[in-house]
């Protein structure tokens, strides 16, 4: 296993003049055997990360590193960053079978060679049995296709072609999203087995913290194309810096919650305004920093604070955080603090 670096990452999409950039200057480490969780609310530009990370998309600017070099300077069958996506259906060959499947991304020791045929084939069906084996499913479904499983089954062959390949780095894009909560565990159990018995190492891409918080050894938070937040996750989690980290922990749901629980502050005007803001066009973000027309601590609900609509924050603060203004009293629901805070992962999967 080898460290995924991204240094000031930027990926464009569209023309020059018609374009706009989904990805802007992301500093970001996943360091060697180690889970980092990237969260983050749709068009925050996690999906467009994760495809440039495996060469699904070209780079602007900045440059990716596997180890120290380039992913794309290495050649042969053995592509180093592999990539699981959110739609495991979408992303499998509905017509081969799911042996066949995972087979086609084996490494060229399993492709034949000086063996006579059949036994490089028998060495690519034991391989394929014991892969299968190691997301936990019988080597029977390697004769069966992809529309004859479940979805968190299909979502284990995904993972089972992934690892086939013997990559350095998986990214794991929304894999839980598209699955019934009742499943998304049982693959949230398997990407802590894999982590701890094989030392993979992953980004993990997610909107939901408790699946984040569950898997991942550090985390960071993404907003309109940049990293605004970055540390360990229990302290993230714990004690977030960003007004923007703070927002979508307090989105946890909460069955305790009702309308009628509703605090004060809906009855200010700036702060109606600020809570009820659409995320900003990415085509044209705001100046300064990009929160602040949805910041609840920002300048259109405090005073003083105009530094927000015209400087771009640094990333001195604790958890590298990108806000002029970090930490600050902005409560949080308990029972998010509660489920998301804690100093113990626990035994089972949210």
């Amino acid at each position: 296993m080898r460290e995924l670096r991204f240094e000031g990452v930027s990926v464009r999409y569209g023309s020059r003049r018609g374009g706009f950039t989904a990805v802007d200057g992301v500093d970001l480490t996943v360091p060697a055997g180690e889970i980092v969780g990237l969260v983050g609310e749709s068009g925050s530009g996690k999906s467009t990360l994760a495809r440039a990370a495996v060469g699904l998309l070209p780079v602007h600017s900045g440059r990716i590193l596997l180890g120290g070099e380039s992913p794309r300077q290495r050649t042969g069958a053995r592509r180093p960053v592999q990539m699981v996506f959110q739609d495991p259906y979408a992303s499998l060959d509905p017509r081969m079978t799911v042996g066949a499947s995972i087979a086609e991304t084996l490494p060229r020791r399993f492709a034949g060679g000086p063996k006579p045929a059949g036994a490089a084939k028998s060495d690519r069906q034991q391989e394929v049995s014991r892969l299968l084996e190691r997301v936990g499913l019988a080597p029977d479904r390697a004769a069966l296709y992809p529309r004859q499983l479940s979805g968190g089954q299909q979502q284990r062959v995904a993972i089972a072609r992934a690892l086939a390949a013997g990559p350095d780095v998986i990214v794991a894009d929304e894999i839980t999203s598209a699955l019934d909560v009742s499943v998304q565990g049982t693959v949230l159990n398997l990407v802590r087995d894999l982590q701890r018995d094989l030392g993979v190492s992953m980004l993990f891409i997610s909107h939901n913290l408790a699946a984040v918080r569950y898997v991942a050894s550090s985390i960071a938070v993404m907003y309109l194309g940049r990293i605004v937040e970055h540390g360990p996750t229990r302290e993230v989690l714990a004690d977030p810096q960003h007004p923007y980290t703070r927002d979508l922990l307090a989105s946890v749901p909460d069955a305790r919650h009702t309308l009628a629980d509703e605090s004060d502050e809906s009855d200010e005007p700036s702060a109606r305004v600020v809570r009820d803001a659409e995320p900003a066009d990415p085509h044209r973000p705001p100046a300064g920093c990009r929160y602040h027309p949805r910041c609840p601590v920002g300048p259109l609900v405090l005073p003083g604070r105009d530094v927000c609509r015209t400087t771009e924050p640094g990333r001195d603060h604790p958890h590298h955080t990108a806000c002029h203004f970090p930490g600050g009293p902005v409560a949080l629901p308990a029972p998010a603090v509660a489920a998301l805070s804690t100093d113990e992962r626990g035994d089972t999967a949210p």
